[in-house]
């Protein structure tokens, strides 16, 4: 796809870090719509044109073939996108302004303003929608992935920790709040008054309880089995654990072969050359070669170190982690 120039795009097209509530309206707004009630069937409609406006972008977006250097043609297309948008905005208001003490309207507004990347206009929202339902547990996740993404972590801590009393039985709260828990480790520590290791106890048994919740989502289980990659000093067994229950759930090929070099690498560094070796062998698949490649390099390196590893290591004081920044 050629680049278009405002930040719409890829907010349409990213996946969201924690985890996004779907756009189906249960997920979105914590409610099933009783078939007879007249004002939740006005909102299921507004939602189902939320969805088509966001797929017809996404179409207009995947299927464009304009050059960047084609300023006119992009801003008429960035026109058309707004205006498409706008339509859509329209609606939500018509319906809270039918409906102004709608909470689940607010909040489904809100999760809609954020898809197109309007954060602050989809916070507004979500307050709106809390003032007028403060026990739904959705509007409370939704508030904590934005403190989590705009700061005032505290607040994200208390968010999720209020989404999971209100609905324990929700994994993507538990993921979401394990993922701002492991990547704000700092700010954790001082909310909790934790060492690093147990932030990271804690960020862990929020995605096993996820886990449990949802033990076939593989998407869930490769979250937890990355999550100690940045864990020092390695916790082997249960980073083996994690990554051969991923295994387990995979289904298809693609699927077996990807968690299957995850596997492999984390053989590798547990020296477990000869099982990480017959697992890499495994790897047929065209897409996976450059990472399998350097994985039979690191292999090797393991198994024959250089011979001027002991000096490298001696003179270097400071050894530094690949870990998600921290705030």
């Amino acid at each position: 796809m050629n680049d278009l120039t405002i930040g719409l795009m890829s907010a349409l097209l990213a996946t969201n870090q924690p985890a996004a509530m779907s756009n189906l309206i249960q997920n979105q707004t914590g409610i099933t719509v009783p078939a007879a009630d007249p004002v939740q069937s006005q909102l299921e409609q507004v939602m189902i044109g939320d969805d088509a406006a966001l797929d017809e972008i996404n179409s207009w977006i995947s299927t464009n073939q304009i050059p960047r250097s084609d300023t006119n043609a992009i801003a008429q297309i960035n026109l058309r996108i707004h205006a498409r948008l706008d339509v859509q905005k329209q609606s939500y208001e018509h319906f809270l302004r039918n409906h102004p003490d709608s909470a689940h309207g607010y909040l489904a507004y809100g999760s809609f303003l954020n898809d197109i990347g309007d954060e602050e206009g989809a916070k507004a929202q979500y307050e709106n929608s809390k003032h007028y339902d403060p026990k739904n547990p959705a509007v409370w996740n939704n508030l904590a992935n934005y403190y989590g993404e705009h700061g005032e972590l505290t607040n994200a801590f208390a968010g999720y920790t209020e989404a999971i009393r209100l609905n324990p039985h929700e994994p993507v709260y538990y993921q979401n709040f394990a993922t701002t828990v492991y990547l704000y480790r700092k700010d954790a520590r001082e909310f909790y008054h934790f060492n690093e290791q147990q932030v990271f106890d804690k960020a862990l048994g929020l995605y096993r309880e996820a886990m449990q919740l949802a033990p076939q989502n593989l998407v869930l289980a490769t979250d937890y089995a990355e999550s100690y990659y940045g864990i020092k000093p390695f916790r082997t067994n249960a980073a083996l654990a994690a990554w051969t229950n991923a295994l387990r759930i995979t289904k298809d090929e693609n699927e077996r072969e990807g968690v299957t070099l995850h596997l492999a690498r984390t053989k590798i560094t547990a020296g477990f050359f000869d099982e990480a070796q017959a697992q890499l062998d495994t790897v047929t698949n065209a897409v996976f070669a450059e990472l399998k490649t350097r994985l039979i390099r690191s292999l090797g390196d393991h198994k024959n170190p250089p011979t001027n590893a002991v000096a490298e290591i001696s003179t270097n004081v400071v050894i530094t982690t690949n870990t998600p920044a921290a705030k």
